[in-house]
């Protein structure tokens, strides 16, 4: 999916552990949705994370 608009999270990359500890690559995709905000006074879509969403709704924007 893609980066967040307003902070630029992107994904991750780690391993999965199995019980013996073997390593496999995978990635950690951020929670990214498209939302309609308020940017300049005019509303735009974006694609925003959550963790923005709650800052967004927190700051009363």
């Amino acid at each position: 999916m893609a980066k967040c608009e307003k902070c630029n999270k992107g994904p991750m990359f780690g391993h999965n552990r199995s019980h013996s500890m073997r390593a496999t690559p995978r990635t950690f995709q951020p929670n990214v949705m498209r939302r309609r905000i308020a940017v300049d006074g005019k509303y735009r879509q974006m694609y925003i994370c959550m963790r923005c969403v709650r800052a967004l709704t927190k700051s009363g924007a």
